[in-house]
């Protein structure tokens, strides 16, 4: 039987190493093996998983896809694992996994427990997630929120495969904007920012220096505002980086010298400008005005080069929709910096609106243009919105239903999967088991008995968090996991009506009640890396 490492990577596995079995018969060429995919068939007529593989070499073999595939199959080393294995359509093979070792894989599942999920792709790389990031002139917004607690999951998930993560919070606390922050807290024709907030600061702040009140301002907003609401959000940051401090320790000069040595700064209309065109930019960018003042994109420079300093070797930013065209530019510093731009991931957060009986809401009363993080913490609470900032993808906008979102039913997702997780926990206290880690009792070797198809089913759904877990950290969408819950919990919510947990037959009770705390194991590993409470009664 093939070893408890993930199935979808041994099925890779075991294909490739066919297609190399007939290449050394010499029943196919030499050739380099291209991808190829292993992946679950919308269909569960075409198997547990299937491979695009024959396709995907059909054209350095001279037959047929189908052939092609037929000639893998009986090469295959099944190894206990495949029940079946069969063509379909033009050339894809599809698996069908032996029933044995689903049933085995619940022992793997006690074994590793909390850790069930772990990958080691990440093989202990250095990467820094940098989320949230709102400049601190006014409270977090739905905005905000998306990315913030997107960043979270992803750092969360980073971590579950193998890599070493650092939060980063980016405070944006000098410049034009903390100028605007104090205008409009002296209250002079200068004035950007509106609402309560500002009247209280107004009442706080005597200062009359427009500088020096929007810095009083900014601290404030910060440690009075922002960092109580993340703290609500259930996110901890590694490191709140003050732009300040750049200027204060001179780097941001530091870092203009050096694209001056590099001969990539050059001076025009009385501006110093960095040749970004070199790197893929759609134009070069400004980094001392001809006022003698440096820009944001100045301060950037110095604080990627402060990233590269500390020895991240990937960098994560989430942006918001606004700052989808600052990408190729980031790209640029880095590859000036003599950083692998590949490794520079942007994350571009699309717009939120919220929705209440079908109708778009604006419910802030802080300043009536916008809605508070606070305000959408108050009404459903931190779960619900999590998961339904997690939904959809983050390059899709997206829309929030506030009538859904305090649905106490099975209509609201996250009511559904968490009733999952309750569900379990009543089962288990009905069956007096004992169901700590350390003190659990269950006679593993009754699973054979586990045969019914939703038991299967569970089970197949169970083994698929690893896999989960690998494509989040290979390609960042997070959505993946709140739809994976939806599906797990749905698989247990049909294992619950279609088989007594609690019979009259003790071997067959244990087999279920066995199956029964796998899947708390495994929704509860899914909920931290979520961030979402575990509740054992609704």
């Amino acid at each position: 039987m093939l070893k408890n490492d993930m199935l979808r990577d041994k099925i890779y596995e075991v294909v490739k190493n066919s297609v190399i079995s007939l290449q050394r018969e010499k029943i196919f060429p030499g050739f380099d093996i291209p991808d190829f995919l292993v992946e679950h068939p919308e269909q569960k007529n075409y198997g547990d998983y299937s491979t695009n593989v024959a396709l995907r070499v059909a054209g350095s073999v001279r037959k047929s896809p189908k052939e092609i595939a037929d000639l893998i199959i009986s090469k295959l080393k099944d190894e206990n694992v495949f029940e079946k294995v069969e063509t379909a359509g033009p050339g894809f093979i599809n698996f069908f996994i032996f029933k044995k070792y689903l049933q085995s894989q619940l022992d793997v599942i006690f074994k590793e427990k909390e850790k069930f999920g772990k990958s080691k792709i990440g093989n202990g790389k250095k990467i820094n997630v940098e989320f949230i990031s709102a400049n601190p002139t006014g409270p977090l917004t739905l905005g905000n929120g998306r990315g913030g607690f997107c960043g979270d999951v992803l750092a969360n998930v980073l971590e579950k495969a193998g890599y070493k993560v650092a939060r980063e919070y980016y405070i944006n606390d000098i410049g034009g904007q903390i100028k605007k922050l104090g205008h409009s807290v002296i209250g002079d024709e200068f004035a950007v920012y509106k609402g309560d907030y500002i009247e209280d600061l107004k009442k706080r702040i005597k200062e009359k220096n427009p500088e020096m009140a929007g810095a009083r301002a900014a601290e404030i907003i910060l440690n009075e505002m922002i960092k109580p609401t993340v703290k609500r959000m259930g996110i901890k940051f590694d490191k709140w980086f003050s732009e300040k401090s750049l200027y204060q320790k001179g780097q941001v000069d530091k870092a203009i010298k050096l694209l001056k040595d590099k001969n990539l700064a050059y001076e025009k209309e009385g501006a110093l400008w960095f040749k970004s065109t070199e790197f893929g930019d759609d134009k070069d960018r400004v980094l001392i005005k001809a006022d003698g003042e440096k820009t944001y994109f100045a301060s950037d420079i110095a604080y990627l080069k402060d990233k590269i300093k500390r020895g991240f070797e990937i960098m994560i930013f989430f942006l918001g929709a606004d700052h989808y065209g600052y990408v190729p530019r980031l790209k640029a510093i880095a590859q000036a910096l003599g950083f692998e731009k590949e490794n520079i991931k942007a994350i571009v957060m699309q717009l939120v609106r919220l929705f209440k009986n079908g109708k778009e809401v604006k419910m802030s009363k802080r300043a009536g243009v916008y809605v508070t993080l606070d305000e959408l913490l108050d009404e459903v609470g931190s779960d619900v919105t999590r998961f339904f900032f997690l939904l959809r993808n983050p390059d899709s906008h997206l829309n929030f239903d506030l009538n859904l979102a305090k649905e106490q039913s099975e209509k609201n997702p996250v009511y559904y999967i968490q009733y999952a997780y309750a569900r379990i926990h009543s089962i288990l206290a009905n069956s007096k088991l004992k169901t700590q880690s350390s003190k659990l009792q269950l006679k593993t070797q009754n699973l054979k008995l586990l045969n019914h198809s939703s038991e299967l089913g569970l089970i197949k759904q169970l083994i698929r968090l690893p896999e989960i877990v690998e494509d989040i950290a290979k390609d960042y969408q997070v959505q993946r996991l709140p739809q994976y819950a939806l599906d797990l919990a749905d698989s247990f919510h049909q294992f619950y009506e279609n088989c007594r947990v609690i019979s009259e037959d003790k071997d067959l009770t244990s087999a279920r009640l066995a199956l029964a705390v796998a899947t708390r194991i495994v929704l509860e590993n899914t909920f931290k890396l979520m961030g979402i409470t575990a509740p054992e009664r609704m």
